[in-house]
């Protein structure tokens, strides 16, 4: 029998508490990481200006070479690579190494795969610890918390030949390039559709 190396609590590598922490932190990443490159590559004319979807998440950092060197996605992927590269090796020591698939396919495998992980792999605890490494380099850039979507506006297509509008909530999460409404599937695209769709949203009433 195993013991949480993390708080010492006797069953497996990862108790369930950490393990369901892991899990929070990998779904995390991908967001965290993507805010991480809008925080430290100056921002350009666009869409996002105009709609004005961005929301500070919290504290922003200046740009800093030394942080551009270190925290960055591409380091976060090719850790996140690596992780996945040994646990596969491990659990199917016959099988190949996987191709590089990017940061949020490795976390998405390292969340199927916790429940393994957490019982038999001997550097769960490892694994953990890197991650929240990963977590807290990323939140010293981008603050707290972890970027949530953000409401922008309301669906302004028209769904019927009533000429009936949507009126769904359109919602926006920092590192998406467009937007989508989640009932019609209407996509907003481009500084023209933008602008449309910020012209004809509902005027507040007094």
């Amino acid at each position: 029998m195993n013991d949480c190396e993390t708080c010492g609590r006797p069953g497996q590598h990862l108790c369930e508490r950490h393990t369901t922490k892991l899990a929070k932190i990998l779904a995390d990443l991908p967001t965290l990481y993507t805010e991480v490159a809008e925080c430290l590559v100056p921002r350009r004319h666009g869409w996002g200006e105009i709609v004005a979807t961005k929301a500070a998440a919290g504290p922003r950092s200046p740009l800093d070479e030394d942080v551009l060197d270190t925290v960055n996605a591409a380091r976060a992927a090719e850790v996140l690579h690596l992780w996945r590269v040994d646990v596969q090796r491990i659990r199917w020591p016959h099988h190949g190494a996987p191709p590089a698939a990017g940061l949020a396919a490795d976390c998405r495998w390292l969340a199927m795969e916790l429940d393994w992980i957490a019982a038999h792999y001997p550097a769960a605890t490892d694994l953990s610890r890197e991650m929240r490494e990963l977590e807290a380099q990323a939140r010293a850039v981008v603050g707290d918390p972890v970027p949530r979507r953000k409401v922008v506006g309301q669906c302004v297509a028209v769904i019927d030949d009533r000429g009936t509008v949507c009126g769904e909530e359109i919602t926006h999460r920092a590192g998406e390039s467009r937007l989508v409404c989640r009932v019609c599937r209407c996509v907003y695209e481009g500084e023209q559709d933008l602008l449309l769709l910020l012209h004809y949203q509902p005027q507040e009433t007094a």
